[in-house]
C-alpha cells in the first residue's frame, strides 16, 4: 500500500482531516487481508498532489492501530535542513519499538523545485547531503555512542536513544528514478525504491538490471547488511469489471502521471533558469522537455493500459498485470489507490478484492 494522501479542490472544510482517517481505515482493512507493507511520502508545499507532510506521526498511529503490516518510509527526506540524521534515528527507533519491528526505513534526496526551493536547498547537493545524513543516522542507529564530523553535520560523541529492536537495525531502501542512481543504490548495499510512476514493465526491468548490477559490485553496504530487494510503484484500481476499474480510476491515472511530472520537470527547468549543470538530476531534462513541448500528453488511459504501465481491471486482469511487474525481477509493488481523487469506497474495494483473488495468487 503506498500513499501520496492527495486533497482534491475545492477545500472544503474537513476535507483534509476525512482525507487522513480514510486512509487509515483504508490501511487497517489492508493490515487484515494481507498487504506486505504500507508506505507514504513525505512532501511539503505540494497543494493538491500531496497533503503528507509529517508522516511520522501517522506511522504512530498505524503502528497503534494494526498488527503485521509493515511501515514504510517511503520516504523520509535526508538532504539539510529536511531532517537531522539525530532526529531521523530517533524517529526509526521509535517507530520500530511501538511497532514491534515492523519498520522499513526508506530515504531519499527530494525532486520537486518547490520542495528544495523552499527549504533553501540547492539541487546539486542533494546527493552528498541524502549519503552523509544516511552514514551518519545509520551510525547513531547502531552505535553506543557515536560521534560525526562531516561537511553538513558534525557532532560531538553522545547516546543516541532509544535503539530500534530490529537487529543492527531496520532494512534501508532508497528512492531513485536515473540509471546512475541505480547503480549506485546497489553498490552502496541499499533496497530499491525505483519511482518511476507511467513506467512500463519492461523499462522498469531494466532499470532493475542495473541495480542487480551495483548489487554484485558492493564491496561494503553503507548499513550493516546488504538490503537486495527491489521495489516499485504503480497505480491500482481493481473493481469487479474492467469497465468499472477505468471508470473510477481514469481521470485520476492520468492526472496523476502529469501533474508530477511538472513538478519533477521543475528542478530541471530551476537549474536551466540558472544556467547550472542539471548535474545529478540530468534525467530531469527530458520530462522537463515532454512537459514543455506538450508531449507529456501523451499519457492517456489508453498508453498506460497499453503499456501495463498500470493495474487497473477486474481481479484476473489486475493478476495478469503485477505478473508483467514479477517478471522485472521486482520483489515489491507499491500500490498508489488514489493518485488525486479517487473515491473511497472505490479504494476499499479495491482492497478488499485484492485480499480475496490478487494477494492469493502471488502467495
Amino acid at each position: 500500500m503506498f500513499y501520496e494522501i492527495p486533497v482534491a479542490r475545492p477545500w472544503t472544510p474537513g476535507k483534509e482531516q476525512q482525507a487522513y482517517k480514510d486512509v487509515v481505515e483504508q490501511v487497517k482493512r489492508g493490515d487484515q487481508v494481507g498487504f506486505h507493507s504500507v508506505w507514504t511520502v513525505e512532501h511539503h508545499f505540494l497543494e493538491e498532489f500531496s497533503h503528507c507532510s509529517n508522516p511520522e506521526v501517522l506511522y504512530g498511529h498505524l503502528a497503534a492501530v494494526t498488527s503485521n503490516i509493515r511501515l514504510g518510509y517511503g520516504v523520509r527526506l535526508m538532504p539539510q535542513p529536511y531532517n537531522h540524521p539525530v532526529r531521523t534515528a530517533e524517529s526509526v527507533a521509535v517507530l520500530d519499538l511501538l511497532s514491534d519491528g515492523r519498520v522499513e526505513f526508506g530515504t531519499g534526496r527530494s525532486a520537486t523545485r518547490a520542495e528544495l526551493e523552499g527549504f533553501g536547498i540547492h539541487p546539486n547537493d542533494t546527493r552528498s547531503m541524502w549519503q552523509e545524513a544516511l552514514k551518519m543516522t545509520l551510525g547513531a542507529m547502531t552505535s553506543d555512542e557515536f560521534s560525526f564530523d562531516g561537511k553538513y553535520w558534525q557532532m560531538p560523541t553522545r547516546r543516541v536513544l532509544p535503539k530500534p529492536i530490529q537487529d543492527p537495525h531496520p532494512p534501508v531502501w532508497a528512492a531513485t528514478s536515473s540509471d546512475g542512481g541505480h547503480r549506485l543504490m546497489g553498490e552502496l548495499g541499499l533496497g530499491l525504491l525505483s519511482f518511476s510512476v507511467g513506467t512500463p514493465p519492461e523499462e522498469l526491468g531494466r532499470r532493475i538490471g542495473i541495480y542487480r548490477e551495483g548489487i554484485a559490485a558492493c564491496q561494503e553496504p553503507i548499513g550493516k547488511f546488504i538490503n537486495n530487494r527491489a521495489a516499485s510503484f504503480t497505480m491500482v484500481n481493481v473493481a469487479e469489471t474492467d469497465a468499472q476499474a477505468v471508470d473510477q480510476a481514469g481521470p485520476s491515472f492520468e492526472w496523476y502521471p502529469k501533474h508530477g511530472a511538472q513538478l519533477i520537470g521543475s528542478v530541471a527547468q530551476w537549474l536551466r533558469q540558472m544556467e547550472e549543470e542539471l548535474g545529478t538530476y540530468d534525467y530531469l531534462g527530458s520530462t522537463a522537455d515532454h512537459v514543455e513541448d506538450g508531449s507529456i500528453d501523451h499519457l492517456t488511459m489508453d498508453y498506460l493500459l497499453d503499456t501495463n504501465a498500470c493495474v487497473c481491471g477486474d481481479p484476473d486482469r489486475a493478476i495478469e498485470m503485477f505478473r508483467a511487474y514479477e517478471a522485472t525481477g521486482c520483489d515489491v509493488v507499491f500500490c498508489l489507490f488514489n493518485p488525486y481523487d479517487v473515491a473511497h469506497e472505490d479504494v476499499m474495494q479495491t482492497i478488499e478484492l485484492m485480499g480475496q483473488h490478487v494477494i492469493p495468487a502471488f502467495e
